[in-house]
């Protein structure tokens, strides 16, 4: 599977965290997950959908990293790249 592009990791994220109930006009790359109203089950189930979708799996250590969108934009590059 070829590494997903920003554009497509932060389209995944945004839209599930639109369907978390976030207001999409609050939704950027600085925008804290917790000002977004995103818990930790909102996290746990997000880490879900982007194993489903880009194959990468992240660990309760790296959900705990994120705490921005571009938090996990990052996280999840970093973790598709280190696993070749």
């Amino acid at each position: 599977m070829a590494a997903p592009s920003i554009d497509q990791i932060e389209k995944v994220i945004t839209e599930s965290l639109v369907t978390f109930g976030a207001d999409p006009e609050a939704i950027s790359r600085d925008a804290e997950l917790e000002a977004l109203d995103v818990d930790s089950l909102d996290l746990a189930e997000l880490s879900q959908i982007l194993e489903e979708q880009f194959g990468v799996e992240l660990t309760a250590a790296d959900v705990a990293e994120i705490k921005t969108v571009g938090d996990a934009v990052q996280k999840i590059e970093a973790v598709d790249a280190a696993k070749g």
